[in-house]
């Protein structure tokens, strides 16, 4: 180990312990998923699990909804222990009940957007070798028009409230296909009603599986926003090992003794909301799924109605929850803990947030690749632009260009080590390589610094970075200027062409309340921004171009800059 390298850890293992983080966790403590569920449920049977669209299961629910599920999937077709499993539903209870029964049958989860296009869904289904799909029939159109062409040979549909009893299930279906016309006219041939699938199965045994800590437990694509999408290998052993990582953190918190209620709007279907909804279950608290969190009158309503401790949330949500003239009227008397991931936290955005709300907005870091969580902010001692301390087991490294170990302060590609860090990409042994190096170090793509009090600090993405005049120009940092003016909501930050300097900055601005003041903005950039940082363009617009959780995708702004010039 070198001396450099040494020091950051010294540096790193300071700060946990300052915070009350544990240097490391058992890692092995469940042999898999399975282990750890029946231990949520042996510990918890009684308590509400997760709730949706006014109904709630409990953990004992959640046990026998699965088992039953489970049990079909094994003996009424014709899937073998280790196949895919495609599964393509918003934030809706069943989505628990899809994953555990999948995972307690043996197989393996693919986790499927139901917002992809035919082309996207194709691409998934094929390179993932699903063989079979469970999806909310709201969505069910896209995946019609192309499963003739994938392998998938079972298709199990539900509706919304499948799982709510009786009178009040049927009408809210009713109303959803009738009335609402949420549901599209189509027709997948052979496929089965979820509620008739849990029906046969309840008169089934379920053969329940116990997989090796190192099977694939997991496919989660990654957003294909560097090309083909490609899907992460995530082994029991990954996801167990990221839940008792980051559990340990959730232990800083504050929480009071007894079940906690958490808001669950980020999307199941993405592996921050996925890792977490295991932490939330492990310690026998409760999780509201909110099915459309950009329904922001329908969100705060939903909100309204609980005593809620933590919640998740990114950048945005934060931004357009604020905005919102309801969201103030919430009682947050018992919030704990906001967690903020998948895009950088503003400063502006938190301050906000803790001003209404009163609670801090604690970011952390994570990729696909690492099950997903590298890094948070403990509770009690928040570094407001960090994205926090490593998590146990942890190690981390900052890489110079030339492979080099930077020590404390400077510049590099961030590399992570750990139990956490994914098998590799699935049938792609190339990318694999590119990814994580032979002493088993994934790199990352983001630069990054570690402090001196050992908190981590992205500086921004490796390919994000504007080069202006031969100066590195990192967008976070042009963002987080450009958001903390007064009169700005959202802004995206990339480099375009230019003859001079190679590459200039060129902002996209979205308003508060209409156009930001332009010379007001300009004055307050001068004040915060060396020459070369300063944006030499300044576009307005109405909203900026996001994925479906919500991040801003520069890529399409440059995208739509280069197709001009």
């Amino acid at each position: 180990m070198s001396d450099q390298i040494k020091t950051v850890n010294e540096a790193i293992s300071a700060a946990r312990a300052r915070a009350g983080v544990p240097e490391t966790i058992n890692p092995d403590k469940f042999k898999n998923l399975v282990e750890l569920f029946h231990f949520c449920i042996d510990s918890y049977r009684a308590r509400d699990a997760v709730s949706s669209i006014g109904h709630t299961l409990t953990y004992d629910d959640l046990e026998r909804h699965s088992a039953a599920l489970g049990a079909y999937l094994q003996q009424k077709t014709d899937l073998k222990p280790g196949d895919r499993v495609a599964i393509q539903m918003p934030n809706i209870i069943q989505y628990p009940v899809a994953l555990f029964a999948v995972l307690r049958a043996g197989f393996v989860v693919v986790n499927t957007n139901p917002l992809y296009s035919p082309r996207e869904i194709k691409h998934q289904l094929n390179d993932s070798g699903a063989k079979a799909l469970i999806l909310l029939a709201n969505v069910g159109e896209a995946a019609a028009e192309v499963l003739a062409d994938t392998p998938v040979k079972t298709v199990i549909m539900t509706e919304l409230a499948d799982l709510h009893p009786g009178f009040k299930g049927r009408l809210i279906n009713f109303a959803a296909r009738h009335v609402k016309k949420m549901i599209p006219d189509y027709e997948i041939k052979g496929s089965i009603s979820f509620k008739k699938a849990v029906a046969q199965g309840r008169k089934l045994s379920l053969n329940e599986a116990s997989p090796e800590a190192g099977d694939v437990a997991l496919l989660q694509y990654t957003g294909g926003t560097t090309g083909v999408s490609k899907g992460a290998m995530i082994s029991h052993r990954n996801l167990v090992s990221n839940i008792l990582q980051a559990a340990s953190i959730f232990d800083t918190y504050g929480f009071e003794d007894g079940p906690q209620t958490f808001i669950g709007p980020l999307p199941l279907y993405h592996i921050y909301s996925f890792t977490l909804g295991f932490i939330v279950m492990m310690q026998g608290n409760h999780t509201v799924l909110i099915p459309n969190p950009r329904d922001l009158d329908a969100f705060i309503k939903e909100m309204k109605k609980w005593k809620f401790s933590g919640m998740s949330g990114l950048n945005t949500l934060f931004v357009g929850l604020c905005k919102h003239p309801e969201f103030k009227t919430i009682d947050f008397s018992h919030l704990k803990m906001t967690l903020s991931g998948g895009m950088a936290l503003t400063t502006a955005a938190a301050n906000t947030w803790k001003e209404i709300t009163g609670c801090e907005v604690y970011e952390g870091y994570g990729l696909t690749e690492t099950s997903p969580v590298v890094s948070t902010n403990p509770g009690g001692a928040n570094e407001l632009g960090t994205i926090g301390v490593p998590v146990p087991n942890t190690e981390v490294k900052i890489a110079g260009e030339d492979g080099s170990e930077q020590p404390i302060g400077e510049r590099g590609e961030l590399c992570v080590r750990g139990p956490q860090v994914m098998l590799g990409y699935w049938q792609r042994d190339d990318e694999t390589a590119k990814m994580i190096d032979e002493d088993g170090w994934l790199h990352t793509g983001d630069v990054a610094v570690v402090r001196e009090d050992g908190y981590l600090k992205i500086v921004d993405r490796m390919k994000d970075m504007i080069l202006v005049s031969g100066f590195n120009v990192y967008p976070n940092e042009i963002e987080d200027v450009v958001c903390a003016h007064p009169e700005v909501a959202e802004c995206a930050a990339i480099g375009v062409p230019d003859d001079k300097s190679g590459e200039v900055v060129k902002i996209f601005v979205v308003g508060k309340n209409g156009p930001v003041n332009v010379d007001s903005l300009k004055a307050h950039l001068r004040e915060q921004l060396t020459g070369y940082k300063m944006p030499k363009h300044i576009e307005q617009r109405d909203e900026l171009p996001k994925s479906n959780v919500g991040k801003v995708l520069r890529r399409e702004l440059r995208d739509e800059e280069l197709a001009k010039a």
